[in-house]
């Protein structure tokens, strides 16, 4: 018999540890493992953590076998991990109702549970009684689900398993917007049962996704039934969100240490190497202690100050956690694997001996690792006092699995038992590493020949989707139709992948289908569902943005290839050339590189073999999917007029059930014609008629039907928008219209009885002149009728309101009339396709949302992910009767997170955008920029393209200054929206002298502090330094009652009222305010108090965010909730402008933090402040003998025009007014010598 080598003794002796401390406590029926001896439950996360050991050791002994009895062993140990994988699948399968739910829920309610009992796989406790989402947890099951399989174990036995695992894929997919309660199984730290998006669930779902995609859960055995399929567009969002919130773990936890799980093994979720550096060095620095890390800051967890008799803690407690959080030394294992995978030998040399330190040894040999470090009761004081300085003692479970596993796999790492590519067979580990440019390929596809010949014209060479034949080109939405049959199972009635909108990356694949290869069109281009697809520079821009977001996101193997169809809706009006814009379009994408991009364009045959395929053989026809329920679903009417691509489909005999279907989904979103052509001329542009307005409308409605009309619904105090759309008045002389009498214009027709007449009122669509005038009378029967009214029109029955609604959309969209078709979308209730991802992208980058118009309640403030319907019914709401607005809140939420993923640097310090707002702010500026009423800026804002409307919301956002000038179209122009161009006026914020001058300040007033001195007018004196002269000097501007300043007259005003409606503040302001709060009792801010830790009063305001009162005492500075409970204070003040001056004052307040000053008074009142900062300037003003229109106060603030529109800083400048009131205020609670304020 051969004698036993070292490293055989070696793993003996981890395998009797393994056997000893973890296996002894696996249930012999189930495989789970229990907490402990005298605890039955099994954790899912704990449970999955804790048999790593196990998978290891057999690794290790099938690598280092010395004989069979180390072969027998391996296998033994292997089982030992398939039964534990196999008992937690069998505990999630008796939960599949709740998966099934989940997957449109998302709710607390329908989760799956976090534990189970371990002898019966049975729940422990009902759904309510604790905190079952834990989106981690299910999350890592996926992970080492598909790790496990690639090492060589067979977990997954049936296709009913494999099913079900593609329904946990849907059940995580979300993670991205799914606040849960995370990997400590509390939510929120103040740990009273609120769920947050958590980082290390986002992290560890983008890890599983990728894991588990294109895995055959049968491994070597198994064929394409048994293939996972994972979409990349989830991915990519979790990747996004992930990014986003790093080094942050949530809105309440700064940091924390649970993060090593997402940045290294076992997820390697971050490919940012400078992001996973400076994770783990916050870590280091804020939790890591002599026996461990702290969970995270003010963790109260089995320390001497917490009451273990209570589930949950009270709103005022955590502060006394403070400097006394428990040390877990599972969280140096992380350290340790992290070095072994980084190949830093110093950090697992420095680890191991730290480990060694704290491991308790029985007398047997045994080393067991202790849960975590508690400080003894009796030296609480000492060590909050002095952090780090008293000796700990072990508490909670010895041993705790979770860290005896990970510190004998570590172990094995180390000692060289292990490579890290056998823990990694799925290669994660190298994430971070060197990624190739992406070169995205791009075919340009004609829709028809005749646009194949105008491109020719051009001297540009495409295909026609006819000459590609037998690839197959469809739009995005087939797409997303054919994916709702993944994972669909009669038996344990799962119906498949929700529907969801595909994004750029899952159509820009290339996918077999029952052996026929498809491209798909990317969304964007799609204009069955919103209007943006309807305008040319719109899809040049998306085109742009989807290219740059293809070339930064592209994680798989091939290139990815983007179909970019030519439509009759991309030629000019006429018909006759392509639209310049995608004409210039094309030939720079021939050059090699378009918006930043690396392309190459090329015939989607020649792309082939450089492409990633995916082949969805779910849907084969001998799969269990069924196309179609009902087989004769199949047949459609074939009359209808086809909603795809014309030229890709086969002769009606030849169909298989898959075109069939697809014809299906095509066919029920064609539209057929009924409308009668309106009677004007063909040279003449469409105008709408000068004098009809909606309320006008209205109001014949109700005089017909004997009804009052509420006159307001939702109107901006600016008076800028009005309730409803007004008249177009697009031309300067109103004298070209003819006006008449509203009554003969529209020629209502009354019947016998003197009530409105509608099948006369549907003769009259026959003699509009405009398709307004039609708009106009299909709205009256969409309000008196409703919409599925058959109007019986040219005597067809089934021709409805909606029906002729939907075709107006349609010849509106022809003809770019924005403002009709925006008004139409509005009638029809129509939904951004992709509204609720892009008000959840917002939400997870940590931006709340507010919908119509300050003050609440007709604000409505979205605070969590809401499913489409309620989000378009509270945005209707909001938005009160005016249908254009809601429609336009949908474009600008849109607009909002494109920039949010391409440039979240201009949300910077941004917490709350308020929708309301920063529509009023865009129409002041067309009025403003125009010089026109605010009933022609609100027209002139409603008719903008979609594309000008972006670009006018970018202005806003980039804080520079921009102007906007009306041109006039060509008279050929078809187009009545007024072309208006927007140009960067420069940068409008602190200059360079005016940064110095806020420097200046800030050291004058620390100087003042320090010597002690009261206010005098010497001081003020110093304040002024050399600046330009009185801005009195120039004159007023004659009867307007606007003062001139010059050049930069309104300068200030205007960018103070941005920055008040997108609700930005200066960069570290909230970390300002919470050092100036622990100077005071709190500030008072028109009316709401902020309290400071000395004081128990909070809010009660329900967040998403911030879901309880709580006082700022529990909140440390860095945190998102802290922010958000400053901006809730803020965000009560209606005018943008004002909240501003508010701002600057406590910016100014902020500046005494750094003074060596115990207490600056008690509630310091802020609109005080500024009021008497106003004050002060408007003596100064007088005394240089201004009057009248200069000294003009707002009526709502009192505060003066001027001092609005006076810069941050100079001799006149309000930091400078702001300061000499924060000095007489505070002189009354200050002591007046030197050596006390010292």
């Amino acid at each position: 018999m051969r004698s036993r080598s070292n490293s055989g003794v070696r793993l003996d002796g981890y395998a009797r540890l393994v056997q000893r401390t973890i296996l002894c406590h696996q249930n012999p029926v189930t495989g789970l493992l229990s907490a402990g001896a005298d605890h039955k439950d099994a954790w899912v996360r704990d449970n999955i953590y804790s048999i790593l050991a196990v998978w290891g050791l057999g690794m290790a002994y099938r690598k280092n076998a010395d004989r069979d009895e180390d072969k027998a062993k391996a296998y033994e140990l292997e089982q030992n991990v398939v039964k534990l994988m196999r008992g937690l699948l069998q505990c999630m399968m008796r939960q599949v109702d709740k998966v099934e739910k989940f997957k449109r829920t998302q709710s607390t309610k329908d989760c799956l549970h976090a534990k189970y009992n371990s002898a019966t796989c049975a729940t422990v406790v009902g759904d309510d009684q604790w905190g079952h989402l834990q989106v981690d947890a299910t999350s890592l099951y996926l992970l080492f689900l598909a790790q496990m399989t690639a090492s060589g174990l067979r977990i997954i036995f049936t296709l009913d398993e494999v099913t079900f695992i593609q329904n946990l894929v849907f059940y995580i997919e979300a993670a991205y917007k799914v606040a849960d309660y995370g990997i400590w199984e509390r939510g929120d730290k103040t740990n009273q049962g609120i769920p947050e998006l958590n980082a290390s669930s986002v992290g560890m779902a983008k890890a599983a996704l990728e894991a588990i995609d294109e895995l055959d859960l049968f491994g070597a055995h198994g064929g394409h039934k048994s293939v996972i399929h994972v979409l990349p567009d989830e991915v990519e969002h979790c990747q996004s969100i992930l990014y986003s919130m790093l080094p942050r773990a949530s809105t309440s936890k700064e940091i924390d240490a649970g993060l090593l799980s997402i940045i290294s093994y076992p997820a390697f979720a971050v490919e940012d190497l400078n992001l996973v550096n400076v994770t783990k060095s916050e870590i280091i620095s804020k939790l890591q202690g002599r026996y461990g890390c702290c969970r995270f800051l003010r963790d109260g967890y089995k320390t001497p100050r917490e009451d273990p008799s209570r589930l949950h803690y009270d709103p005022a407690e955590l502060k006394l956690f403070e400097n006394i959080e428990c040390e877990w030394p599972v969280f140096w294992t992380y350290f340790l694997i992290d070095g072994v995978f980084n190949e830093d030998k110093i950090q697992v040399q420095e680890y191991r001996e730290a480990l060694e330190g704290i491991l308790i040894r029985e007398k047997n040999g045994i080393v067991l690792m202790p849960e975590l470090y508690a400080v003894p009761p009796e030296k609480v004081d000492e060590e909050y006092e002095n952090p780090h300085s008293v000796d700990r003692v072990p508490v909670g479970k010895l041993p705790h699995l979770w860290g005896q596993s990970l510190y004998v796999l570590s172990c094995l790492l180390a000692e060289g038992f292990l490579a890290a590519g056998e823990i990694d067979p799925l290669n994660r580990r190298f994430s971070t590493g060197f990624k190739p440019d992406v070169v995205v390929q791009v075919t340009v596809l004609a829709e028809t020949n005749e646009i194949k010949n105008l491109l020719q014209d051009h001297g540009i060479s495409v295909q026609s989707i006819a000459d590609i034949y037998p690839l197959r080109v469809q739009p995005a939405r087939i797409l997303s139709n054919l994916y709702t049959m993944l994972g669909r199972n009669k038996n344990m009635k799962l119906s498949g992948r929700p529907h969801r909108h595909i994004g750029v990356l899952g159509t820009s694949k290339l996918y077999v289908i029952r052996n026929q290869i498809f491209a798909f069109t990317p969304q964007f281009t799609d204009q069955h569902h919103f209007y943006l697809a309807l305008d040319n520079q719109m899809i040049v821009e998306m085109l742009k943005i989807e290219l740059a977001y293809l070339t930064s996101c592209w994680r798989m193997t091939g290139r990815p290839t983007l179909t970019f169809p030519i439509t009759h809706t991309m030629l000019v009006d006429d018909g006759t050339d392509i639209h310049p814009a995608v004409l210039a379009t094309i030939r720079k994408l021939e050059d090699g590189y378009f918006g930043g991009a690396r392309v190459k364009i090329g015939k989607l045959s020649e792309f082939l073999t450089t492409s990633f395929h995916t082949y969805l053989s779910f849907l084969d026809p001998d799969c269990d999917v069924k196309l179609f329920d009902n087989p004769n679903e199949g047949c459609s009417s074939p009359d209808s007029e086809y909603g795809g691509y014309p030229s890709d489909f086969c002769e009606k005999e030849s169909q298989d059930e898959l075109d069939q279907y697809i014809n299906d989904v095509l066919q029920s979103t064609a539209l057929k014609s009924y409308l009668p052509p309106t009677s004007k001329t063909a040279n003449q542009p469409p105008v709408f008629s000068a004098n009809h307005s909606t309320t006008d409308i209205l109001s014949i409605m109700a005089k017909t039907k004997g009804l009052e009309v509420p006159a307001v619904s939702m109107s901006l105090p600016t008076k800028v928008l009005n309730t409803h759309r007004k008249s177009l008045n697009l031309v300067d002389n109103p004298h070209f219209f003819d006006t008449k009498d509203h009554e003969n214009v529209l020629h209502l027709p009354k019947d016998a009885h003197g009530d409105l007449d509608c099948r006369k009122l549907v003769e009259q669509l026959k003699e509009c002149p405009t398709l307004h005038d039609q708009a106009d009378i299909l709205y009256i029967l969409h309000i008196m009728k409703g919409a599925d009214w058959d109007t019986e029109l040219d005597g067809q029955h089934g021709v409805t309101v909606h029906c002729l609604l939907n075709e107006l959309y349609r010849e509106a969209g022809l003809n770019q009339e924005w403002g009709l078709i925006r008004y139409i979308s509005g009638i029809l209730k129509k939904r951004v396709e992709v509204l609720a991802e892009a008000c959840t992208d917002l939400l997870s980058h940590h931006k709340q949302l507010t919908v119509g118009l300050p003050p609440e309640p007709r604000e409505k403030i979205i605070t969590a992910p809401l499913p489409p319907e309620e989000l378009t019914d509270l945005i209707y709401e909001a938005s009160g009767q005016d249908i254009s607005i809601a429609v336009l809140t949908q474009e600008i939420i849109m607009y909002l997170a494109m920039y949010v993923r391409s440039q979240p640097s201009l949300f910077v310090e941004m917490l709350r955008l308020r929708i309301g707002l920063i529509i009023q702010v865009m129409a002041t500026e067309l009025a403003r920029s125009l010089k026109c009423s605010g009933e022609e800026a609100s027209e002139s804002l409603m008719n903008l393209s979609p594309f000008d409307m972006k670009n006018l919301l970018h202005h806003i956002l980039s804080g520079k200054e921009f102007g906007v000038e009306r041109s006039l179209r060509p008279v050929d122009s078809s187009s009545s929206s007024p072309a208006i161009s927007i140009h960067e006026m420069g940068h409008s914020g602190a200059t360079k002298t005016e940064r110095s001058g806020i420097t200046k300040l800030k050291s004058e007033m620390k100087q003042f502090f320090r010597e002690g001195h009261s206010m005098s007018s010497s001081m003020f004196a110093s304040m002024r330094g050399s600046t330009p002269s009185s801005p009195t000097s120039t004159s007023p501007a004659g009867s307007s009652g606007n003062t001139s300043w010059g050049d930069r007259k309104g300068q200030w005003l205007r960018r103070r009222r941005l920055d008040g409606a997108i609700n930005r503040v200066p960069v570290g302001f909230y970390e300002k305010v919470w050092k100036i709060l622990q100077k005071c009792h709190g500030l008072s801010i028109d009316g709401y108090v902020l309290p400071s830790s000395t004081t128990r009063e909070s809010f009660g305001f329900v967040s998403f965010f911030l879901s309880v009162s709580t006082p700022t005492c529990q909140m440390t500075p860095c945190e998102i909730k802290f922010a958000v409970h400053v901006e809730s204070v803020l965000n009560h003040v209606p005018q943008p402008e004002y909240r501003q001056l508010l701002v600057e004052a406590i910016l100014v307040l902020t500046f005494l933090s750094d003074i060596e000053v115990n207490s600056i008074g008690g509630i310091i009142h802020v609109d005080r402040i500024v009021h008497m900062a106003n004050d002060l300037f408007l003596q100064e003003l007088k005394s240089f003998g201004a009057t009248g229109s200069i000294l003009e106060k707002d009526v709502a603030t009192g505060i003066c025009h001027f001092f609005y529109d006076s810069a941050p800083s100079g001799a006149y400048g309000t930091m400078t007014y702001l300061t000499k009131a924060i000095i007489i205020y505070l002189h009354d609670f200050l002591p007046s010598t030197g050596c006390a304020m010292q």
